[in-house]
């Protein structure tokens, strides 16, 4: 009798510990998904976490710059108002998404650039100009990141030689088989800028929300040349977004 229980019992046990054996490994496998999935879920918010961080330093620098132009210059407030209000009906309704029409990228920039036009003297030589074709398929779908045109269109403003009479603005931007293509030149002040904390972010906000966003799809150039400084911008929406 006790060589028959040995002899059910072994069987039992080796199918008992076989079972075993398979529960760990299915239990290691799950877990080893498990810290996967976290892990990608981790890198996934690192990587919106900082793109988010970034485009949320955009808004509040915008407006101070834009505030401070109003306040400088109070007698043409009415019309820098509805200028205003149109940004921020940009800001408010159009930012919140990731991509925006580069239809309405184009019209916050014009509306953008006659808000700064209240620094400069009339006679400043200031160009603006806009190409797009309305047939142009890419020109009414949301495929372009929202103030990504205000960095070097700001700086533009904030460092051109406003006082000289040889100075000058332009700025061009254009929807043109594809590409998203901005360029802006302007005579550098020989003054040099007052430094402020936190200075310096938009440049930064640029370039990373441009390699978040474009990856390797997008071209940025910026050089100073016989004392005028040329920002050049190229990105290629023939794709879609990322």
């Amino acid at each position: 009798m006790y060589t028959t229980i040995i002899t059910i019992f072994i069987p039992f046990l080796l199918i008992s510990l076989l079972i075993l054996i398979f529960l760990v490994f299915k239990l290691y496998q799950k877990n080893k998904i498990l810290h996967q999935t976290m892990n990608d879920l981790f890198q996934q918010s690192q990587h919106n976490n900082e793109l988010t961080f970034v485009e949320n330093k955009l808004n509040p620098h915008l407006f101070k710059n834009i505030l401070n132009s109003i306040q400088s210059h109070a007698y043409q407030s009415y019309y820098t108002i509805d200028k205003l209000a149109n940004v921020l009906d940009y800001v408010l309704y159009e930012t919140n998404n990731q991509f925006v029409t580069p239809y309405h990228e184009m019209e916050f920039a014009k509306n953008f650039i006659e808000i700064n036009k209240i620094k400069l003297s009339p006679l400043f030589d200031l160009k603006s100009k806009f190409k797009f074709d309305e047939n142009d398929a890419l020109l009414h779908q949301k495929v372009l990141a929202p103030l990504i045109c205000i960095d070097l269109i700001e700086n533009a403003f904030k460092h051109a030689d406003i006082q000289s009479e040889h100075s000058f603005i332009s700025i061009q931007m254009e929807l043109s088989h594809g590409f998203f293509i901005l360029t802006v030149s302007n005579k550098i002040s020989q003054k040099p800028p007052l430094l402020k904390p936190h200075s310096g972010i938009g440049g930064q906000s640029l370039e990373t929300r441009l390699q978040h966003l474009y990856f390797n799809k997008f071209k940025l150039e910026r050089v100073v040349q016989d004392e005028i400084f040329n920002a050049y911008l190229k990105i290629d929406l023939r794709n879609g977004t990322h």
